[in-house]
């Protein structure tokens, strides 16, 4: 089994206006993303190529909003640790996306011209 290229635990994943954990992990690995719970239960999954992902206005450093199928969830980082852990992993959340869909636009336009 492939190694994940980014997994983050102790993380907050919420949706409006609840949270569902406080302790949750997410992972971006085999082009997908995951949020699980604490307890290792899958709340979400997507392809990559589906979610999107961004900074949101009204929120900290640590803070990243995802949508999954649909479904917007806010994702906090770094709980359980200092507060530029939060935003480093943040940061490095919206890079693995970032790079993973634009590997798989990069081979679309290949796919395209072929």
């Amino acid at each position: 089994m492939a190694e994940p290229e980014f997994s983050a635990t102790g993380v907050r994943i919420g949706r409006w206006p609840r949270s569902l954990t406080k302790a949750g992990q997410v992972l971006v690995k085999d082009g997908r993303l995951i949020l699980l719970t604490s307890t290792g239960r899958e709340i979400d999954s997507a392809p990559l190529g589906s979610v999107t992902a961004g900074r949101p206005w009204f929120a900290g450093d640590d803070s990243t909003v995802a949508t999954v199928n649909g479904t917007r969830y806010r994702l906090t980082m770094g709980q359980r640790g200092p507060a530029k852990d939060g935003d480093e992993l943040a940061g490095r959340f919206l890079e693995a996306v970032r790079s993973a869909q634009d590997v798989r636009h990069v081979h679309g336009v290949q796919d395209s011209l072929d």
